[in-house]
This record gives structure tokens, C-alpha cells and sequence, in this order.
């Protein structure tokens, strides 16, 4: 985004981890339309921390490219544009995030060990959480999404904010207030 003066602006992030099974991406999508429904631009980031992910389809021209060797390719349409490289080392987060340049604000899940504000997200029904009040003992940490009240309890005693897990409405008030952007809505 540019200001009034033309200089670029960088967007506001804001990141959510947990476990597999947490929620983290059902949580997102409720999330992103609540905040883009106040009129804030939405990008988004999600860490896949497995090698080898494919976003082209077989047969395509794109991937045709990309199996010629090419090693990046560029789709680009009237309405988009999609872009994939080959990298040499994994690039962290704000690394990405820093080619955001048309978004008010980056939602990201995953990359538990950047120095993004954060929020964990536990769910009870998830049979891989494990009541773990330490993770919130980060200093990234800016709160809890939970069902969990052990967990609730824990971040309350920290100075934590806690929302609920179907709490869209406040969970997008709060991540506007600790971002900067809750005037703009």
C-alpha cells in the first residue's frame, strides 16, 4: 500500500500456530471474511513445512515451463498473476511478507519460531494438543484462541487476551487493535 506522500507502507501481520488439528486454517477463513468485510485488504501466508509442494497442474503450458527447466514461471491473466520459483534455502517470513505491497495487513499460519505477533490457537477435541502452557510464555505471543480452560486460565494469569474459538467477531476486533488497524475499519 502507498500513503498520500507515494512512500510504501508496510502491512501489518499477524500470526496464528498450533498444533495440527487445531483449526488454525477453519479459524483463518472466518477471519479473513470478517476483517475484509470492515474493508481492510487481506494477504495471507501459510508455512508448508514439507518439501516438495506443487501449485501447477499437469499438462498445463505453466507446467510445461517448468518441466522445460525453467526456473521461474509466471502466470498472468487480466485479473492475476501467480508466480513460483525454485530456492536454493527455505526464506523466512519476513522475508515474504516484505513482497506484500498491496495489503493493509498479512495473516500468516504457521512459522512458530518467527518474532511475528502471535496467537496460539488449542483446541480440546484436537487429540494432538496438549494442555502446554508454556508455549504461551513466547514473548510473540499476543493471545489465545481456545476452547480450552486450562489454557484460558494460563493466558488470563500472563495478561493474555482469550478468544473463543467461534468468536470471529472479536477475535477480528482484537487483531485490529493490536495491529494498528482498528481505526481504518
Amino acid at each position: 500500500m502507498e500513503s498520500s506522500e507515494g512512500q510504501v507502507l508496510k502491512p501489518a501481520v499477524m500470526s496464528f500456530v498450533g498444533r495440527s488439528g487445531s483449526g488454525k486454517t477453519v479459524l483463518l477463513e472466518k477471519l479473513i471474511a470478517a476483517i475484509v468485510a470492515r474493508g481492510i485488504k487481506v494477504g495471507t501466508l501459510k508455512h508448508h513445512g514439507h518439501k516438495g509442494f506443487d501449485i501447477d497442474v499437469e499438462g498445463k503450458d505453466s507446467w510445461r515451463h517448468r518441466q522445460a527447466g525453467s526456473s521461474h514461471v509466471v502466470v498472468a491473466s487480466p485479473d492475476k498473476i501467480a508466480s513460483y520459483r525454485d530456492l536454493d534455502h527455505e526464506l523466512d517470513a519476513k522475508e515474504i511478507i516484505s513482497e506484500f505491497t498491496d495489503v493493509d495487513l498479512v495473516l500468516v499460519e504457521g512459522y512458530r519460531t518467527s518474532e511475528m505477533p502471535t496467537f496460539i490457537v488449542a483446541r480440546a477435541a484436537n487429540p494432538k494438543q496438549a494442555s502446554d502452557p508454556s508455549e504461551l510464555d513466547n514473548p510473540s505471543v499476543v493471545g489465545l484462541v481456545t476452547d480450552m480452560p486450562a489454557m484460558s486460565e494460563a493466558a488470563a494469569r500472563r495478561g493474555l487476551p482469550v478468544r473463543g474459538l467461534d468468536d470471529t467477531q472479536g477475535l477480528a476486533d482484537l487483531v485490529l487493535e493490536l495491529t494498528g488497524l482498528a481505526g481504518r475499519a
